[in-house]
């Protein structure tokens, strides 16, 4: 039987650069207390890095910068797989991730079914925050990622350039899938829902 630094260090070469763990991905290989301690040796040794409490990750390099900050996604997706949450982006954030918004937030917020938490992760603040069923409820979907990105721009502001965007930079496939969810949209969203889920234009 390796020791166990041994197995929780193979197990991070084997995932590779850029990818983020929390104890609970190890917890096959031994004790919670002798998880902790083997990552905090790796961390305490250069292997891993030490986002915040109980978050790590096996940074990708840059031959400039060094090490490279992951991803808000990666960061609160690594949250969501230990707790067995889901999460959706909101705000600023998901209008940005649509590419309806060149300002990225300084603050990025997630919604969940889980507790709400805060991370600072560098210079970014990531918040969970626990919300109704309904604003999860298609998390993980475009649906999802719309219904709350043209809440954050507001009704009057959502112009026919965004939704002229949005039908070049998404998958008409994807688009399509919009009708199914329209129960979940605000009744004021499902004109511009119906417009980017049609082949005309």
């Amino acid at each position: 039987m390796q020791p166990i630094d041994t197995q929780v260090k193979n197990r991070i070469f084997g995932s590779g650069r850029g990818s983020l763990f929390t104890p609970t991905d190890f917890i096959d290989l031994g004790t919670r207390y002798a998880v902790d301690k083997a990552l905090s040796r790796l961390a305490a040794g250069g292997t891993l890095r030490r986002l915040a409490r109980g978050l790590y990750d096996y940074p990708k390099m840059h031959p400039v910068l060094g090490p490279l900050l992951p991803t808000p996604d990666a960061v609160a997706q690594a949250f969501a797989q230990r707790d067995a949450v889901r999460l959706q982006p909101a705000g600023a954030y998901a209008a940005n991730l649509l590419g309806l918004s060149e300002q990225v937030p300084a603050k990025i917020v997630f919604l969940t079914n889980g507790p709400s938490r805060r991370v600072k992760v560098g210079s970014m603040q990531i918040t969970l925050r626990r919300t109704t069923p309904r604003n999860v409820a298609t998390a993980g979907r475009l649906s999802g990622l719309l219904i709350h990105a043209f809440r954050h721009l507001g009704k009057t502001n959502i112009t026919p350039s965004h939704i002229k965007h949005l039908r070049r930079t998404l998958p008409q496939a994807k688009r399509k899938e919009l009708l199914r969810d329209l129960r979940y949209a605000p009744e004021w969203m499902h004109s511009a829902f119906r417009e980017l889920a049609s082949d005309e234009g």
